[in-house]
């Protein structure tokens, strides 16, 4: 049942992909642009997950993970600096 759901999965997340790279290009604001930017990498990490689920490779998911923890650490910069205008530790 999975060899034919993870593939379209895969393909829907790649749609979605796509459409929130539209979105980063042409957001009428930086905040949807960084939201799109944010959904991007979640959906990235999802695709490496269920490729990595789909092939039973431990080291994709290992990379979704830093990927994940990338995109968070990148939203808390960009949140700060929306707040507070600088970035400063």
């Amino acid at each position: 049942m999975f060899e034919h759901t993870i593939p379209v999965l895969i393909a829907l997340y790649g749609i979605a992909g796509v459409v929130y790279f539209i979105r980063v290009l042409l957001g009428p604001t930086v905040l949807d642009s960084i939201l799109a930017g944010d959904c991007v990498s979640l959906d990235v990490a999802l695709i490496a997950l269920l490729v990595a689920v789909y092939y039973e490779n431990n080291l994709l998911a290992g990379g979704a993970f830093f990927l994940v923890l990338w995109a968070f650490v990148l939203d808390v910069f960009a949140s700060k600096y929306l707040v507070k205008g600088e970035v400063g530790v």
